[in-house]
């Protein structure tokens, strides 16, 4: 079983009705269904971004960025959509950031240069998918899988911030 980062940029009120939902229903089940085009699913590229990062002694402010918009606010009250409607229960829980959370992570992606922090990753496939973490045998280009990957998270998040949407992250 393959896991991968997913979000879901939802508004306040959409996160209430699963709330209510989840209170009401006999198998606490929160109504989850947020439209494809809310989703995104950047398979396991930020992680490996994020490896990377840390193996090159990337600014710790880039790689703290990274890990938040990958893992959530801790302090979410989110604790009903620890559901199998939401998400299969082999890592942790969904966490949530807030409007104001995502409208910071918004903007301090926006001010990423993606292409400098991977000036240095290995030309090689091999190479490159080593300093990531990926398994033996990745196919394709490294650099063009990270790059579309981010720029889809970045591209996401700005989206939630423009109409104040709160995102929830999990693996699954």
């Amino acid at each position: 079983m393959a896991l991968t980062q997913q979000f879901a940029r939802i508004t306040p009120e959409y996160l209430e009705r699963c709330r209510v939902s989840a209170a009401e229903s006999p198998g606490a089940a929160p109504d989850w269904d947020p439209p494809p085009e809310d989703r995104l699913d950047t398979d396991w590229a930020i992680w490996g971004l994020i490896r990377y990062c840390r193996t090159t002694a990337a600014d710790a402010d880039l790689i703290t960025l990274l890990d938040r918009a990958t893992s959530g606010d801790p302090d979410g009250d989110v604790g009903f959509l620890d559901h199998v409607e939401v998400h299969d229960g082999f890592d942790g829980p969904p966490r949530l950031l807030t409007a104001a959370a995502v409208a910071d992570i918004a903007r301090a992606l926006a001010s990423v240069d993606l292409h400098g922090v991977l000036a240095d990753l290995p030309p090689t496939t091999g190479e490159a998918a080593a300093a990531c973490g990926f398994r033996r045998g990745f196919n394709g280009d490294v650099r063009a899988y990270l790059v579309h990957h981010f720029t889809a998270m970045r591209e996401f998040y700005d989206g939630a911030a423009r109409h104040g949407h709160c995102v929830i992250v999990w693996t699954d």
